[in-house]
């Protein structure tokens, strides 16, 4: 099933998707071990499950349309195959098109992905497609119901949030029919971030995406890569639980929990979990919101 179709329904219902997302864990996620995962998420029912496609398009990423084929033909969970623009060339999206649409896709996010290494931005300015925004409408051409990411405290490379919600804009021009974020650890980024969109004329769903943490350690990285900003509540339970991993664990976990009810209270158009790929963090989060 289309992911549009999924929000609308939703919608009509009165209710909100919540959706898992799979990612290869330093590059690498096979067939069998993919099975065992969505195995884990199917008897939680969730509206979809993304598949990422790997940083930059390397490691596993042929993967992802045979493990986005698996969930939604054995599992009739539909998926979403994330597809990254950044080391593509013409030819090499044509035949990923068509590896998608041979394993049955129906729904791509498309993301610019990490520049590779000693790529400046200048040069990535001058390949075929640069940004999420030049990927889509060959998605949309191919007849792929698409999503694109959205960034609620502003991308990396990008320090003015207005002009990052005109490139989500530049997104939904261009044919994108639905938005996930990026996590955050703070809910009133999203909120800030909604208001923005609305006044922007962003009439597509966009779907909050929240990842529990779970060490100290992933925070960190985290609050690097992703450019999260830490809340002094957050703060309070690493240093609470530096020395105890197990309960840092059980904490973060509440807290995400606690932020999906929360923007399922103020009516977040979807939610999106960061699974990690544990059944038992996308069980804790099904349970919260459909208590």
């Amino acid at each position: 099933m289309r992911v549009d179709q999924i929000f609308s329904r939703a919608k009509s219902a009165g209710c909100q998707p919540i959706s898992f997302e799979m990612f290869p864990p330093k590059g690498e996620l096979t067939l069998e071990r993919a099975r065992e995962v969505a195995a884990g998420f199917a008897p939680l029912a969730p509206d979809f499950i993304s598949v990422t496609y790997s940083a930059g398009g390397s490691g596993n990423s042929a993967a992802t349309a045979k493990i986005a084929h698996m969930i939604s033909s054995e599992l009739d969970i539909p998926s979403v195959a994330h597809l990254t623009c950044i080391s593509l060339t013409r030819e090499t999206l044509a035949a990923k098109i068509e590896e998608f649409l041979a394993a049955g896709v129906e729904n791509v996010l498309a993301l610019r992905g990490d520049l590779p290494a000693g790529m400046s931005e200048a040069e990535a300015g001058e390949i075929a497609f640069p940004y999420a925004k030049d990927l889509i409408p060959a998605l949309v051409d191919a007849r792929f119901c698409v999503g694109a990411a959205a960034y609620p405290e502003g991308h990396l490379t990008c320090d003015d949030l207005t002009t990052s919600v005109k490139h989500l804009r530049q997104k939904q021009d261009a044919g994108a029919s639905f938005f996930v974020t990026q996590l955050f650890f703070d809910n009133d980024y999203f909120y800030r971030f909604r208001e923005l969109a609305d006044a922007a004329g962003i009439t597509v769903p966009i779907t909050a995406g929240i990842m529990p943490f779970t060490s100290k350690q992933q925070v960190t990285r985290m609050v690097f890569t992703c450019a999260a900003s830490l809340p002094a509540p957050v703060i309070k339970i690493l240093a609470r639980y530096e020395n105890d991993p197990d309960s840092l664990r059980q904490a973060g976990i509440e807290y995400a929990c606690r932020q999906l009810e929360d923007l399922q209270r103020h009516g977040a158009d979807g939610l999106h979990v960061y699974t990690m790929n544990r059944a038992d963090v996308a069980k804790a989060a099904m349970s919260a919101l459909r208590a």
